[in-house]
Formats: structure tokens, sequence, C-alpha cells
């Protein structure tokens, strides 16, 4: 991942919680620094408002040399015409300051997923229960879930396999990754959180259900 943004405020904490999450992250301050090294980027997370270059010009520079990176812009300007202005100049995405973390890294794997060719997922469903995966936010009925990053995720991945059950160690895989805190033992503390928070019996769940070495939606 090429991180590209000039205030340390914003790029070291987006550092940390992007490498959490299994990216490795190069940083850099200044639009003509990120151009020496765009190669080998599987994401190019671009503010507008650099110092040098402004960040519409290094997506056209990225453009022009043929290269089909994903770039997700971040940018303070909430102007229909100047977000019109990013897309055509070859951002894939943008998220406008200020922005809640778990919606940019939401954005940021829904990216990553179209790159890789996986299927794009904007919204999944299983009876009462909807994801809204672009914008990172969950439902039941017409009550908004409060959900951390983790949960989200655990609840996308069963709700995608919705009536099937999905193995504990595929869902560790693809919500923990690399990350050494996940295990069996937190799989199964996010799953009685996310019952609690769908309004499931804890004690005797009828929506989440563990079956069969992994857990299922009963859709």
């Amino acid at each position: 991942m090429l991180l590209v943004e000039d205030d340390p405020a914003i790029s070291e904490p987006l550092a940390r919680a992007f490498g959490r999450e299994g990216y490795e992250v190069r940083a850099h301050g200044t639009g003509k620094g990120a151009l020496e090294e765009v190669s080998g980027a599987d994401i190019i997370v671009l503010d507008l408002g650099l110092p040098d270059i402004d960040g519409l010009d290094v997506a056209r520079q990225v453009r022009a040399r043929g290269l089909t990176i994903p770039i997700l812009m971040l940018t303070a300007r909430s102007e229909d015409t100047d977000l019109v202005v990013g897309l055509d100049a070859g951002a894939d995405d943008y998220v406008t300051k200020p922005f809640r973390l778990a919606e940019l890294l939401a954005r940021v794997r829904a990216q990553v997923r179209r790159a890789s060719g996986e299927a794009a997922e904007d919204e999944l469903r299983a009876g009462q229960i909807r994801v809204d995966v672009a914008a990172h936010r969950a439902f039941i009925g017409s009550r908004e879930l409060q959900l951390t990053t983790r949960e989200f995720e655990l609840l996308r991945v069963l709700v995608r396999g919705a009536g099937q059950v999905v193995a504990s160690e595929d869902i560790l895989k693809e919500v923990w990754g690399e990350d050494p805190t996940g295990s069996l033992q937190t799989l199964e503390m996010h799953a009685t959180w996310v019952r609690r928070k769908l309004g499931d019996d804890v004690e005797a769940p009828t929506l989440l259900l563990a079956d069969d070495g992994g857990y299922r939606i009963n859709a």
C-alpha cells in the first residue's frame, strides 16, 4: 500500500491502522516521492491537498503510465464537482474528511478485492439482516447495528454465506488474517458480542449459530 498524506497527525495513525490490517505500508508526504514508489503497490490512498503536487495530478500521472492500481482519494473537498474531477482524474473511490476509520478500512478492502478479481460486494442480506459493505454499516430490520471493525467483518462473512456453515478456520483467515490475536476463543467472544447486538439469545441463539466446526447465520 502507498499512503500519500502530508499531515503526520493523519498519516501516522493511518499507517498503524493499515499495518494492523495486514498491509505493508509505504508512507509519503509528497506527491513526487509517492510517484517514485508507485510500482508494486496494491492500492494508493491519496490525499488531494499535498504540498508539492496536487493529488489530482498524482492520480493523472499514475494513469498516464498505464497503471491500474486502485486509487482511493482522501479529500476535504465535498463539492460534487470536485469529486467528479477526482474520479475523472483516475481515482476509483473517495472518502471525505473527517472520515470514520472503519469506513475507510472497508473501502480500501473493497478496492483491493476488486483489483484482485474477487467479486465486489455492495450489499448482503440474510432475512432481516442487511450489510452495506461499501458504507460499512449493518442493520437488523430498520435498526442500525453499532459494530466494531472485527464484528462487522465477522457478520459480513457469515451473511455472505447465509444458511451455510462457514468454518472457523476460514473466518479467522478472512477476518483476522495474520493478526496473532485471532484464535478460536477470540472468534467465540466476537460471535457472542454480535449475537447481543443482533438481539439474539446468547444462551439459546436462533440467528447466529455455532455449528459443525464453524458458524452460520440462520437465513
